[in-house]
């Protein structure tokens, strides 16, 4: 049999075997025509969000946990193909309406840019498992709302010097503390990246520490050789164990991110300009990257942040202008006034209070 190209006219013998065809397998012209597909009917949400919630990583689940939490609430007995991107909107502006309001709050714009996060995520799982498809998304007609400029900045050397001299003499575990100020300073890392170090992500020989951070990003980051001195004392004086948890309380128990909390709710009591601005441990590496970025130039201070994504022009240029690890030891011998055994450059004068020697 001869098949008829889409712009031919069938034959008559192409017409008879259609015919025979349809004939044998049951199917009149009629039935074609009002045949839909059948899917099976999608999930709800609560039966859907434990399986996004096993599916993710635990970073994920802590920022979108208590906001696939509020999608249940509200939604739960729904399924994921019933919403609307109106509907979308009108729970935002409700969660909006009656978010907790704190003193660095901004109106609720936080929550709901989380909570459209939280459904787009939810829907990209569900997409990918086939139970709706791309056009059918409501979550990707929904627009997030503008992000506002940052309120944090870089803390004064004066001011810095008195928040570390508070945490090296006040609280139930001075040397902790101080131990955490001067690993942010220096490093510029983020709580995440403090909380995953281990004693075998400590390279003396180098003064490398190894930072597993947000978006499970690994890299290397130059350290003095005194805060390694007190990174390795610290291991070893409250046992922690080769592959676990590095930082640790005076009985052997890993920190959690309630340290960092009660360690600036203690500097706020003291220092009260703490307290009225929400200054927390990112105003550390504000701090730091500032100063990098204006005596070492953009592309330093990008590597030291150990920023890699690779969104607007600047990601692109940064592809040219890409700094080295010997380079970034170099900043931190200036910020620190030790010389750093990868460092290809002389050390300037120190310009940060870093806490005790």
């Amino acid at each position: 049999m001869t098949l008829a190209t889409p712009h031919s006219t069938p034959s008559a013998a192409d017409l008879d075997a259609a015919r025979l065809l349809l004939a044998r397998l049951g199917v009149s012209p009629a039935d074609l025509l009002t045949a839909t597909t059948q899917h099976a009917p999608a999930p709800t949400f609560a039966e859907y969000i434990p399986v996004v919630r096993d599916a993710v990583g635990a970073g994920t689940r802590r920022v979108y946990g208590s906001y696939w939490n509020k999608i249940t609430e509200q939604w739960g007995d729904r399924r994921l193909d019933e919403p609307t991107p109106s509907e979308i909107y009108h729970l935002a502006e409700h969660l909006k309406s009656n978010v907790t309001v704190r003193r660095n709050g901004r109106g609720g714009r936080g929550a709901t840019e989380h909570l459209i996060a939280a459904l787009r995520c939810l829907y990209r799982h569900a997409e990918d498992d086939g139970h709706l498809t791309a056009a059918d998304n409501p979550a990707r007609k929904v627009a997030k709302p503008r992000r506002l400029p940052s309120t944090r900045r870089a803390v004064p050397d004066t001011r810095l010097a008195d928040i570390n001299h508070v945490a090296a003499t006040t609280g139930n575990d001075p040397a902790l503390d101080a131990l955490l100020l001067r690993l942010h300073t220096e490093t510029a890392c983020r709580r995440g990246g403090a909380l995953a170090l281990r004693p075998v992500d400590l390279d003396p020989d180098q003064c490398l520490i190894r930072l597993r951070e947000k978006g499970e990003t690994v890299r290397w980051q130059p350290v003095s050789p005194t805060l390694m001195t007190y990174l390795q004392q610290h291991g070893e004086q409250r046992g922690a164990p080769a592959d676990g948890q590095l930082l640790r309380y005076t009985d052997g128990h890993p920190i959690t991110a309630r340290r960092y909390d009660h360690l600036w709710a203690r500097i706020g009591r003291h220092l009260p300009w703490v307290s009225t601005q929400q200054i927390s441990t990112h105003w550390l590496r504000h701090t730091t990257l500032t100063w990098v970025e204006r005596n070492f130039g953009y592309a330093v201070a990008r590597a030291y942040a150990g920023h890699t994504d690779n969104s607007g022009n600047a990601a692109t240029t940064a592809t040219y202008v890409r700094a080295s690890l010997p380079e970034i030891a170099a900043a931190l011998a200036a910020l620190t006034g030790e010389p750093h055994p990868l460092a290809t450059n002389p050390a300037a004068p120190p310009n940060r209070s870093l806490g005790p020697r």
